[in-house]
């Protein structure tokens, strides 16, 4: 009974040691480069790697076929800046205040006060801490003030817009809204 307990403690101590050590092997894994492709309004099957044979999209079958290719993904929020704020944190939209702006709606508008606070700890300041070089190309819509956008959130370069393209069009003639830029940023 003793010697049972006993080697019940060295196998619990042994399993607690080999979590805090490194594996020499381990440490000398190459990390493997990826790439996160996030579209809005994209439906399953619109491009080649999921059976599209209406969008012809060879950079994309041949990235699918030379790496991984996920089939399964949701989102916790049908429109963009939640959604995003989402796979940016790995956080249910209302967690980080993005589940809607300031009148109700989903989405941030341009001019918004508000974006994901950068106090929010996001997958680039993860990925940087382990060796990663991080950048983000595209829409970012999670807030287009300055201390909102991806530079600030831990992304080491930024090209892109801050907002949607048709953001406003149909009330531009009586709204002030700031025309889109189109932002190459570098640390």
């Amino acid at each position: 009974m003793i010697v049972n307990s006993f080697l019940s403690r060295l196998g619990f101590a042994c399993a607690l040691l080999g979590l805090v050590l490194p594996l020499p092997k381990a440490a000398n894994l190459g990390r493997p480069n990826f790439i996160i492709i996030f579209c809005d309004d994209l439906g399953y099957a619109d491009i080649g790697p999921f059976g599209s044979d209406k969008h012809r999209t060879p950079s994309l079958d041949r990235i699918a076929e030379e790496g991984r290719k996920f089939t399964s993904f949701y989102v916790t929020s049908g429109v963009c800046s939640p959604s995003c704020s989402s796979l940016v944190t790995g956080c249910y939209p209302k967690r980080v205040s993005l589940h809607q702006k300031e009148k109700g709606r989903g989405v941030l508008f341009p001019d918004n006060q508000r974006g994901l606070n950068p106090s929010e700890i996001t997958i680039a300041e993860v990925l940087k801490a382990r060796g990663y070089v991080t950048g983000i190309v595209g829409k970012w819509h999670l807030g287009d003030q300055p201390e909102f956008l991806p530079t600030r959130q831990g992304f080491d370069s930024y090209f892109g817009i801050p907002f949607s393209i048709d953001m406003g069009q149909k009330d531009r003639p009586t709204k002030l809204y700031p025309p889109l830029p189109l932002l190459r940023w570098r640390k």
